[in-house]
């Protein structure tokens, strides 16, 4: 009885949250160590089906570093990264598209179904059923610049510069969960014959940036980035000293006095930026702990840590 009452006690504590959330859209990115632990995805999707079911809308945008590179191992060619962002040839570009828009795109959809929910692979191959592409990130060619001023070439590397958000929302009203890949797609057109036929080209994209351009443009509630350790720290080598709330104002005072460092950088100026961008909270948690996701949005503490634009 004892035990009954608990969960009970734990259906009330997330009731509240469920009807402030219910109908509000959650961008959910997933990648690293999580796609490579099999409990730990089998928790995070059973947690983005109770999402849905529960009347939210969430959205997954993902990654597949780890795949794309033992495919590109298996034919021997080797990874180059430069400032963070993998090199892509036309060799690299057939690799990422067959498995990161094709395999892991489809296995998570396929996935979410197995575990009760409905999902729609949004990949380059039309797995609508319709043979048509259904695609919904496009963008250009990503220029950066080294050290010596010179622009870096990336080859089929680039950031999202518009996505079709009416497909996303039709989606999400029917109850389905939209899987995109870190891909994007720039349309061309040339004359020819007198008429003008479309060409496509697709481009590799950074899953973090990816999730942030997707979040902006559907409006959402919460975007949330599955990391491997628990939020921003005051010592990063201390999980006790996880910050479970920060303002855009304090995590620019941690980034200036040296508390957040390194890699967590770039993550935490991303989600500053998606809060100017009208995004109201951006959640950093552990997706290898169980049920990380639910814990995180339906209780009063969460697990991680949320930043948001001000005070509430």
């Amino acid at each position: 009885m004892q035990d009954a009452i608990q969960k009970a006690d734990v259906l009330i504590e997330a009731m509240g949250w469920i009807r402030q959330f219910r109908d509000k859209t959650t961008v959910i990115k997933l990648g690293g160590s999580v796609m490579e632990d099999p409990e730990a995805l089998r928790h995070l999707l059973v947690d983005i089906v109770f999402m849905e079911t529960v009347g939210m809308k969430p959205i997954v945008v993902h990654g597949g570093g780890a795949a794309i590179s033992r495919a590109m191992n298996e034919a021997n060619i080797e990874p180059r990264f430069i400032q963070g962002r993998r090199v892509t040839d036309e060799a690299t570009l057939a690799i990422v598209e067959r498995v990161l828009a094709g395999e892991v795109n489809e296995m998570i959809a396929a996935r979410i179904e197995e575990f009760g929910g409905r999902a729609m692979p949004l990949n380059f191959s039309g797995m609508n059923n319709s043979g048509m592409n259904n695609n919904v990130l496009f963008g250009e060619k990503l220029q950066l610049t080294g050290d010596d001023g010179e622009p870096i070439d990336l080859g089929s590397v680039g950031h999202v510069t518009r996505v079709d958000r009416e497909t996303l929302d039709n989606l999400t009203y029917a109850g389905q969960v939209p899987v995109i890949p870190s891909m994007c797609e720039v349309e061309r057109r040339k004359a020819e014959g007198g008429g003008r036929n479309a060409e496509s080209e697709r481009l590799n994209v950074n899953a973090d940036t990816a999730a942030t351009a997707v979040a902006q443009a559907v409006g959402a509630e919460k975007l949330v980035f599955l990391s491997d350790i628990n939020g921003v720290r005051r010592d990063k080598n201390d999980p006790e000293s996880l910050i479970h709330s920060l303002t855009a104002d304090a995590a620019r005072r941690l980034i200036c006095d040296g508390s957040i460092e390194s890699g967590m950088i770039p993550k935490v100026e991303a989600c500053l930026e998606t809060l100017s961008k009208g995004v109201r909270k951006i959640h950093i948690i552990d997706g290898r702990l169980r049920h990380s996701l639910l814990l995180e949005i339906f209780t009063n503490r969460g697990v991680g840590t949320e930043i948001i634009a001000e005070p509430v």
